[in-house]
């Protein structure tokens, strides 16, 4: 892996300043900030989250975890700690797209809290606001989220990558924060090859369903711009959704201890 000079941090923290188009009521620095402190995660914990050795599968793993395809409405799809990582057939990745974009829940409730915010920010101020001002911007939202979770099923299964979430098979908060973040921009090749490969698709697809939302969006600066705004966007949300992936069981079992002990 070649190694990471202070040089390659400033060329990609100005490549940023440039691409970054602050016009937008004060929120560049905090894309900006967004962008910086993925790329950081990025570069920093991807050799140690590499050089780790993954405890080994157990001796009885779940076989019907391929047939059933967990996803969950808050984090999205998702592979058990004690189950292998198996190759997904063709279609098991189209029932995995259709359970992720259309099924479940945690597609339209990730539009509702993105369209409530921009409802709130008065975001696009074109469309007005009120009932048929919301109505627009859920529907965009709703159409980039389509969007983007197609191209990223898509190129996914044209380069045979996994797409589910793997939580750590490894002890201790940290090494679990750190692989959360990291499986945010790696992901594993398919077939008998679990080779690490960076995880393009999920931005290249973000940087697609921004360019296209911006095409029809009023008033957009540039849909290069909102492109750029989308992968920044998938960065920082991407992982959030990891973290709560990978502790959602010690959650889950600690408020069920909780609901236990009261009287």
């Amino acid at each position: 892996m070649p190694s990471v000079h202070g040089m390659t941090f400033a060329c990609v923290f100005e490549s940023l300043e440039r691409m970054n188009p602050c016009s937008s009521r004060g929120a560049c620095p905090i894309r900006l900030l967004a962008a910086r402190t993925s790329i950081l995660a990025l570069l920093l914990l991807v050799p140690s989250c590499i050089g780790q050795e993954p405890a080994s599968a157990p001796a009885t793993p779940v076989p019907s975890v391929n047939t059933t395809l967990p996803v969950n409405w808050i984090y999205g799809a998702y592979l058990p700690k004690d189950a292998p990582i198996v190759p997904l057939t063709g279609k098991e990745r189209f029932k995995l797209y259709l359970r992720q974009t259309y099924t479940t829940s945690g597609i339209y409730v990730k539009t509702g809290l993105f369209a409530i915010h921009d409802q709130a920010e008065e975001t696009q101020p074109d469309w007005g606001d009120g009932i048929s001002g919301f109505a627009k911007r859920a529907g965009s939202r709703q159409a980039g989220n389509i969007i983007q979770n197609s191209l990223t099923a898509l190129g996914n299964a044209a380069a045979g990558l996994e797409p589910r979430y793997d939580r750590c098979r490894c002890e201790g908060a940290w090494p679990r924060i750190r692989h959360a973040v990291v499986r945010n921009f790696i992901t594993y090749g398919g077939g008998d090859n679990k080779a690490i490969r960076p995880q393009i698709m999920s931005y290249a697809a973000a940087f697609g369903a921004g360019v296209t939302v911006g095409s029809w969006e009023p008033n957009t600066p540039s849909a290069l711009t909102k492109g750029y705004q989308s992968v920044v966007t998938q960065a920082w949300v991407g992982v959030v959704v990891d973290a709560l992936a990978e502790f959602a069981p010690d959650i889950k079992r600690m408020l069920r201890k909780n609901k236990a002990d009261d009287p």
